[in-house]
């Protein structure tokens, strides 16, 4: 089932929260808790000049996660959006437990979506499954500790690397532009290959799905990242598709830390 987040163009008290990946950025505007809207932009600068148009509202305060920029870029580039910039990284409080033994090389993406999910399920184990560039499994446990989790190559990894390492295979560049699902048997090297990304990645994830299961049978599977669309149909029920679950997360981790220098409580408070 896909979790509904109600978007409208409403302004009011707003926290705005980025994710900056390689690509992209993925920007979302949030009343508290409620995520009015989200944008996406290709550079900074364009979600600089966007968002600075005269007559557009200034958020309160902005925080930013970025697996492709240091701390001191972000605050270089955006440092005329906001006086209240926060730059997340792995010293930064968060509002659930970390298991994780290297935390310093936790990714700031991970994290942000494991705390999306306890903030959606709180008192509830979660499997957090992001079909991003890599694909990533991470477990949240009902006591909200971050167990830990997997790293795979994504699916359009997948098409790369048979490419890369053979001397005759085609790469598949655009492997959902076919309408048909591939069959388990299939007949060209086309369909081969893409029978055995998709449909590979596909048991793959449903094999993840099932063991974590086994040992909490009240998981809550929560979907996302650019290709979850892609492996949606394909995964065991009941499956939650929640493609902002990392601006969720950054939003509450923002909620998190700001109120902690509001009332000076500790910075384990949840």
């Amino acid at each position: 089932m896909l979790l509904v987040i109600e978007r409208t163009d409403h302004y009011g008290s707003m926290n705005l929260v980025v994710d900056w990946g390689n690509s992209r950025l993925k920007a979302g505007w949030f009343d508290t808790t409620e995520l009015v809207r989200t944008d996406h932009f290709g550079t900074a600068e364009a979600m600089l000049q966007a968002l600075t148009t005269p007559g557009r509202p200034q958020p309160d305060q902005v925080i930013v996660s970025s697996t492709s920029r240091s701390e001191a870029s972000i605050r270089q580039e955006l440092a005329r959006l906001t006086d209240t910039l926060y730059v997340f990284d792995n010293r930064m409080p968060v509002p659930i437990q970390n298991g994780y033994e290297t935390p310093q090389t936790l990714g700031a993406d991970r994290l942000a979506a494991a705390v999306g999910a306890t903030a959606l399920f709180p008192d509830r184990a979660c499997l957090v499954l992001d079909l991003g560039t890599c694909l990533t499994a991470d477990l949240v446990d009902d006591t909200g500790t971050f167990r830990g989790g997997l790293i795979a190559p994504g699916l359009h990894m997948r098409f790369q690397a048979m490419h890369e390492h053979t001397a005759r295979l085609p790469l598949i560049e655009n492997p959902l532009a076919d309408a048909d699902w591939p069959a388990l048997t299939a007949r060209t090297t086309r369909d081969a290959l893409r029978s055995g990304v998709l449909n590979g990645l596909g048991f793959e994830l449903n094999g993840l799905i099932g063991a974590h299961r086994d040992v909490w049978p009240d998981l809550a599977v929560l979907l996302c990242g650019g290709d979850g669309p892609v492996l949606r149909s394909r995964l065991k029920e009941p499956i939650f598709a929640v493609p902002e679950l990392v601006l969720i997360g950054l939003n509450r981790i923002l909620r998190h830390n700001v109120e902690n220098l509001r009332t000076g409580r500790p910075a384990n408070w949840k």
